[in-house]
């Protein structure tokens, strides 16, 4: 006889679940009984928007569900913002969510939430396990649901009651890896398609992606000499010194390869999903207007064609098709000058631009390429400082990028902490600017405890950049609601027991960067910016001037 909570953990330990995320509540005490003595590592988080987001970063480097544990009500919609990030992000996830009393439901008990309702449109599967019996079906279920077709979240609500109850069940194995499916009539109508081109472009995205997928990935680039883009914040997916490799097609992205994605006549899209950010808002390709020929690859059967209609389109891994496409040979290939450009366009795109102040991202930036081990991991949330990461950092292997498609804020730092204790042998670095970095700097004291040693660098502009950005674009000089009145970065850092120092000339950062490597602890690096650097594009004068120019125009006319 086991109670619920010992059968949930043992369910997790026949997954080959090693670790979880959690914000410890009274509604899954039993769970938490059960971690007592287990082999699965817990780390204890403050907050359960943290908590999520370090899962759902687990989710990405592991290929196997990010598990988080929070309590029901407030804890679960703080966890929410984790489990948008998943869902979008197509990361596998599962968030376990302490419940109310089976027997008080529809009573409005005290932190009573109808998990179906709230999670239904952010997870790929809710749901609430009445019967402890059940629980191991359960639990492969939400695995099988979480890694099948579009990897994604999903929520299991767990009432306290069940949990504490105690049964005699049988355990269900752990889920077993389906076989590849890709067939040679497949294959053959995908390079046929290629073959048919004269301006070809074959972009790569998802999730699940590993070292094997990449080496197929260049080989099968270099035999068709294909130019290869990559989606919002999937840069890792093929080593970007790679002759092939073109840029990344999303937010920010290089004018130049957004005029390459309109002119191609074949699009090959594998493993990801054609959608607004690597379109620039359904601009560069309109879902409802003529457009080039589109082969369409991905594991989920329901996304193809859910915008963008396919001429072909197959349900496969990534990493499967690419493997058998890596063995194709073409009998010509007429683009080479076009592939040829675009590397060009790339290589003079991520040459660093100047922009004002005594610290330059572009230069920060530039250096932090070319001096980390080539597995350090980067991560990242969102703003305008993340555009100079996107822009100028070369990334040379997979597994090093870590970032929200989704454009979520607070993302970088919890994502960070869980690299750096998932490898601990590794160098990883977030990228932070002030505001995003005040969402979830309270992960510092999880950073500390759990001996997790990532170093913080934090763009300090006294804003929020990107939204000032657009004020200034369509309000120009009319500023409400983007200043920010920001701590002491450096004392704060110290105050939690990380190392901290503020760069204020980029000669300086060097030397920065190495003392806070050689503290063997949680490093914060704080950049003061000047404001004027708005974006790796353009000033704050220029963008104004801009706006100013636009709101004339449309007055004349």
């Amino acid at each position: 006889m086991r109670h619920g909570g010992q059968i949930l953990i043992d369910q997790l330990k026949l997954q080959g679940i090693t670790r979880v995320f959690s914000v410890p509540g009274e509604s899954f005490l039993a769970a938490l009984d059960a971690l007592h003595e287990a082999s699965i590592e817990n780390i204890v988080c403050r907050h359960e928007g943290g908590a999520a987001m370090m899962a759902e970063a687990h989710g990405k480097l592991s290929g196997q569900p990010g598990i988080c544990f929070v309590t029901r009500g407030p804890g679960a919609t703080n966890a929410s913002a984790g489990v948008h990030v998943a869902r979008q992000d197509s990361t596998p996830m599962i968030l376990f969510v302490g419940q109310i009393d089976s027997g008080h439901r529809d009573r409005e008990a005290f932190q009573e939430v109808d998990y179906r309702a709230m999670f239904g449109p952010l997870a790929k599967w809710v749901a609430e396990v009445d019967r402890i019996e059940r629980l191991p079906e359960y639990i492969s279920r939400a695995f099988h649901v979480a890694m099948s077709g579009r990897p994604g979240p999903v929520v299991l609500a767990l009432p306290e009651d069940m949990l504490s109850s105690h049964a005699d069940v049988a355990d269900i194995p752990a889920m077993a890896a389906p076989p590849s499916s890709i067939s040679e009539a497949e294959v053959a109508a995908v390079t046929r398609a290629l073959s048919q081109a004269s301006r070809p472009m074959l972009m790569v995205g998802g999730t699940l992606w590993d070292q094997q997928a990449s080496d197929d990935l260049a080989r099968f680039a270099a035999h068709w000499s294909l130019p290869v883009a990559v989606p919002f914040r999937r840069q890792c997916h093929l080593d970007n010194r790679n002759p092939n490799y073109v840029g990344d097609l999303g937010i920010g992205m290089n004018p130049k390869l957004g005029s390459r994605l309109s002119e191609a006549d074949c699009l090959v899209m594998i493993g990801g999903r054609l959608g607004d950010s690597m379109t620039r808002g359904y601009e560069l390709l309109d879902p409802a207007a003529p457009r080039p020929t589109i082969v369409h690859v991905h594991p989920d059967a329901d996304e193809l064609g859910r915008v963008y209609r396919p001429d072909l389109g197959i349900v496969a891994s990534a990493g499967d098709m690419l493997a058998a496409l890596s063995q194709t040979t073409p009998l010509e290939t007429p683009w080479g000058e076009w592939s040829a450009t675009a590397r060009a366009e790339y290589e003079s795109w991520v040459t660093p631009k100047e922009t004002p102040g005594r610290v330059k991202m572009e230069e920060v930036i530039h250096w932090l390429s070319n001096n980390l081990p080539e597995d350090a991991i980067l991560t990242n949330g969102a703003g305008n400082y993340a555009a100079f990461l996107h822009r100028y950092f070369v990334y040379k292997a997979p597994f090093t990028q870590l970032a929200p498609t989704s454009g979520s804020m607070g993302y970088g730092f919890p994502a960070a902490i869980s690299a750096a204790i998932a490898h601990r042998d590794r160098t990883v670095v977030c990228l932070a600017g002030d505001g995003c970095f005040q969402m979830t700097l309270n992960e510092m004291s999880t950073a500390i405890q759990h001996g997790a040693a990532p170093i913080v660098i934090v763009a300090n502009n006294g804003q929020y950049g990107t939204i000032r950005m657009h004020q200034e674009r369509h309000y120009p000089g009319r500023v409400s609601g983007t200043a920010l009145a920001n701590p002491d970065f450096t004392a704060l850092a110290q105050a939690y027991g990380a190392w901290g120092e503020t760069v204020l000339d980029t000669a300086d950062f060097p030397a920065a960067f190495t003392r806070a490597k050689a503290a063997g602890r949680l490093a914060i690096i704080e950049l003061r910016l000047d404001p004027e650097a708005l974006s790796s594009g353009a000033t704050l004068s220029q963008v104004r001037a801009q706006g100013e120019a636009a709101r004339e125009n449309a007055h004349l006319g």
